[in-house]
């Protein structure tokens, strides 16, 4: 009996006991172990992580189903029925990851998101010869225009959404890693982007309406683009990319060539006298060609990843870029080096990331000014001539003195070096501590730096031609500006039942300086050393943000910020900038929820209010003097005295301030293989800063910055993505997306129009107008007439005001720079190893002034001073004569819309070539592939509407290899 009492008792145990369970965790593709898996007993809140080298330890009952999580990767669940060992494959879930998005002081994912936010990942980036990190996503976000030069390494102008001022910066606010940076560069530098390696960033979050910036209040009023650079991981992996690109000119102004030049001058009387013909030449020079070269470049970018000291998650790369200019002598050198630690300590409770980053960019600049020269120089003239004094070169000249016209352009680039060197080092800290006693609340601490010391170095040979006793030119300028941020702030999470509530609260401090100095102009006996430092800017700012969920259907998101800069007097010092968004999830309702048609659905509205504060540096409201230049000196005995001078202030500049409403719509369609955001939204900005005229006496000029106007912006965007197939040896996709916009400036000072715009030809002249009613920067012409023929009539305009005198009173508003449509389509198609991606951007109605023929394309343009100058051969398309009388006109204003394919790049990859080298990837492609426009000009994508000779982008072939060990 007792025996049988026993074992009753000790049945239960045997079968209630726990086992210990043992296993590896790895990556399916790569048999790599996975450190830091989530490893959960379902039903209850037993767990454990697997350690460095993937492996997990866990006790468990019969049945009882394990389920293992880790970001990035596909969950998986597993059953455990008393096995020793029990070994899981995780595999990678591109869909998870895209539905992180990073946002400020915190992130969301899309189904939470209430703002209008895009991210794109690595994986959806644009391909080709990515040179700075923005290009990356030209063309691939609704609403994000990025136009760049043909200059190696150049910066971009980039308009989220058209911008929201005048006058002030249209920049949006740039930030990394939680840093945010100031948009103003150095000398030596192409741009503030350009020290950056794109291969080492991994995520771009664009923020654009107000209830998703306004966490950035006085900065934000532009939009935000958020980029996160990649982290350590504690398996090792590294890979090598190589590429290298052949690049040409495919296009140039048409001039004159040598022979027909010759017959235009020997038949080409200019207002009745004739031209010298002694001042021709027996050679046929193209001069565009001479100064232009095919260019070879390369970019390498090694990176190494896995774990320190089998404790700290890390990641260093290096890089190397080699860019030739499409111009002689132009050049652009870049080095890289990065490191991120990323360690977490206290059983995950303290996250730490470390990002400290190197750049070293050297840079040869060409003078972009000779391409006007080479279109304008005598083409019947050689490059060389060995009689010259002056190196070699021909040039202009009267015996031994130099003719008054422009000079040899090749010469001119040769014998000039202008050398820029731009070292910078930033970087962040991040803290992030979850509280052990409240596990909801965190607390996060964000330390930033951004150091940046150039130098320039600009000299000239002894042997440039010139008429003075001065010989060569040689100056010498340092230029250093820092960065430096302390953010802090509090997060709490807390759920009840059905309802999520986060709450974030903290407080930013930010600092820039900008300090210089220079040696002064060796040919200007007037100049001198000098040096300056621009007033510090500070930047403080408390913010605060709440996001309610209900059923994870509703949701609310309201954002506060207040900020004050240095910038500003102190009673217009502080800014208010409140936010507040709505979304409701209609695909979660029961109506829904089983549909198969409609995978997700959500409408969005929001409102809110940002800022702009980014005024020039000595447009600052500080009480100083500034330095003065030659024409404010003063001799004492055979000593030069340099001169302070009271600098222009208005007490009463404060921020421009611009409010934006918003409703969208988010979808998916069949599973998500279709979705996309459909968003309508109207932006108004007032106190805009500008430039405006005081009366005389009442400041130290006769401008000043002032808060005048306001201009609305209203635009709908729409964007979709389509897996069209997707199998595992076939996937096609694509990306499609429109943007419509539509600007008004809508009140300015005392209601006067103002001029702007200037241009090339004749002194002072303006193409461009701000008027009440209009678009900003709409172009003002003369109305052209036409004889019986259709042929323009030089100097005869529409009297449009009826006064029988034809001035700028009859000048009338004609289109915009301003694209009313921009569209952005992208590709990619894989097939089995293979795969193909392209990318092509198109703008409609923006129009572009062609300066280059409204300044040249006349025939009294064929006196060149004391010399001979080419001209376009549009000239014979009207056979104007005076400059003077025909700038103005409209016949020189034209459509530019376009549709351009950035690139096309084919690869084929060898997976699992030999032990330790898991696949290589080789690949070529074609930038610049071609463009499709009307536009008569050299380029119809041109900065603000105004061409002027840009400078161009080449045709450029690429082949690449990329190491995955």
């Amino acid at each position: 009996m007792n025996r049988l009492l026993l074992f009753i008792f000790f049945v239960p145990i045997g079968i209630f006991a726990q086992s210990i369970v043992k296993g590896t965790v790895t990556e399916k593709s790569t048999a790599i172990p996975l450190p830091g898996v989530n490893v959960v007993i379902k039903g209850t809140t037993t767990g454990t992580a697997t350690d460095f080298d993937g492996n997990y330890q866990i006790e468990a009952n019969n049945g009882d189903i394990l389920v293992f999580t880790y970001v990035g990767y596909q969950p998986i669940e597993a059953t455990f029925t008393g096995q020793a060992n029990l070994n899981v494959e995780l595999t990678e879930d591109a869909a998870q990851l895209d539905e992180v998005v990073i946002i400020g002081y915190g992130s969301t994912t899309k189904k939470d998101a209430t703002g209008s936010v895009e991210a794109i990942t690595s994986e959806d980036f644009t391909k080709g010869n990515i040179v700075t990190p923005e290009n990356l996503l030209s063309g691939r976000i609704s609403g994000v225009s990025i136009t760049t030069s043909g200059a190696p390494g150049s910066g971009s102008q980039i308009r989220i959404r058209g911008g929201s001022s005048i006058s002030a910066s249209n920049d949006p606010l740039i930030i990394i890693d939680g840093l945010p940076i100031t948009n103003n560069g150095v000398g030596g530098s192409r741009g503030v982007l350009a020290s950056i390696n794109p291969s080492d960033i991994d995520s771009f979050s664009v923020l654009k309406d107000a209830s998703a910036t306004a966490i950035y209040g006085s900065r934000a009023a532009n939009g935000v683009i958020i980029i996160v650079t990649k982290k350590g991981k504690s398996t090792f992996s590294a890979t090598l990319d190589s590429q290298y690109s052949f690049g040409e000119l495919t296009d140039r102004i048409n001039v004159f060539n040598g022979n027909d030049y010759r017959n235009l001058v020997r038949s080409q009387p200019i207002n009745g006298t004739t031209l010298d013909e002694s001042l021709l030449g027996g050679a046929n020079t193209n001069w565009q060609d001479e100064i232009f070269r095919n260019t070879v470049s390369s970019q390498h970018n090694l990176s190494l990843q896995g774990s320190l000291f089998k404790a700290i998650p890390a990641r260093f790369s290096f890089g190397l870029t080699d860019q030739e200019g499409a111009l002689l002598t132009s050049t652009f050198e870049r080095r890289n080096l990065g490191l991120a630690l990323n360690p977490s300590l206290f059983d995950d409770h303290l996250k730490i990331n470390i990002n400290a980053n190197l750049s070293f960019e050297d840079n040869r600049f060409g003078d972009s000014g000779q391409i006007g020269a080479a279109l304008r120089y005598n083409p019947t003239k050689p490059v060389y001539d060995q009689s010259s004094p002056f190196g070699g070169f021909y040039q202009h000249r009267n015996g031994s003195i130099v003719s008054n016209g422009t000079t040899n352009p090749v010469a001119s680039l040769l014998q000039t070096n202008n050398l820029g060197d731009s070292n910078r080092s930033y970087g962040n800290i991040n803290f992030d501590y979850k509280f052990h006693f409240l596990p909801e609340l965190r607390a996060v601490v964000n330390i930033g730096y951004d150091n940046i010391k150039a130098k320039t170095i600009n000299s000239s040979s002894t042997l440039v031609a010139t008429n003075d006793d001065v010989k060569g030119n040689s100056s010498l300028g340092f230029q250093k500006r820092t960065n430096e941020l302390l953010d802090g702030y509090l997060t709490y999470n807390k759920e009840f039942d059905k309802f999520r509530t986060e709450f974030t609260a903290g407080y930013s401090y930010q600092r820039f300086t900008n300090e210089g100095d220079n040696t002064g102009n060796k040919r200007d006996p007037l100049s001198f050393p000098s040096t300056f430092a621009d007033p510090d800017v500070v930047l403080i700012g408390y913010f605060g943000r709440a996001n309610f969920t209900l059923s994870d259907k509703y949701l609310v998101t309201l954002t506060y910020r207040r900020d004050g800069t240095s910038r500003f007097s102190e009673k217009n010092r502080w800014g208010d900038f409140p936010a507040a968004a709505v979304a409701w999830n209609i695909s979660d309702e029961d109506f829904l929820k089983d549909s198969n048609v409609i995978s997700n659905l959500k409408l969005r509205a929001g409102y809110g209010i940002t800022g702009q504060q980014d005024v020039g540096e000595k447009d600052v409201f500080l009480n100083r003097y500034r330095a003065g230049d030659q024409n404010s000196q003063y001799q004492f005995d055979n000593v030069v005295i340099q001169s302070l001078i009271a600098s222009e202030i208005n007490p009463d500049l404060k921020w421009e301030e611009t409010s934006t409403l918003e409703f969208g719509i988010d979808y998916g369609l069949f599973n998500n293989r279709v979705s996309g955001s459909l968003n309508l939204f109207q932006k108004n900005s007032k106190d805009l800063l500008f430039v405006a005229a005081v009366a005389d006496g009442a400041n130290f000029s006769n401008s000043v910055v002032q808060n005048i106007g306001e201009l609305q912006i209203q635009g709908i965007e729409f964007s979709t993505n389509v897996d069209v197939i997707k199998k595992d040896d076939l996937s096609i996709d694509f990306n499609f997306n429109a943007t419509f916009l539509d600007r008004e400036i809508q009140n300015l000072a005392l209601g006067q129009d103002v001029r702007t715009g200037g241009i090339a030809g004749g002194t002072g002249n303006n193409i461009q107008l701000h008027r009440i009613g209009e678009a900003p920067n709409s172009f003002s012409v003369y109305k052209q007439l036409y004889d019986v023929a259709g042929n323009p009539i030089e100097g005869a305009y529409l009297d449009t005001n009826g006064d029988n005198v034809i001035n700028d009173d009859d000048r009338y508003l004609k289109e915009n720079p301003g694209a009313d449509v921009i569209l952005g389509f992208q590709s990619n198609i894989n097939y089995k190893n293979f795969d193909l991606a392209f990318n092509m951007r198109a703008n409609l109605g923006n129009y572009v002034y062609n300066n280059v023929n409204s300044s040249n394309a006349q025939l009294e343009r064929l006196q060149d001073n004391a010399v001979l100058g080419n001209l376009p051969t549009s000239v014979l398309n009207t056979n104007f004569v005076r400059t003077s009388d025909v700038i103005i006109s409209d016949i020189y204003l034209e459509d530019a819309s376009f549709l351009k394919m950035d690139n096309i790049t084919l690869g084929y990859t060898f997976n699992d070539v030999c032990k330790g080298l898991k696949s290589v990837r080789l690949w070529g492609g074609i930038q610049n592939v071609f463009t499709i426009t009307n536009y008569t000009g050299l380029d119809p994508e041109v900065f603000n509407g105004i061409d002027n000779l840009i400078y161009p982008r080449p045709r450029t072939i690429l082949a690449g290899a990329n190491f995955k060990f």
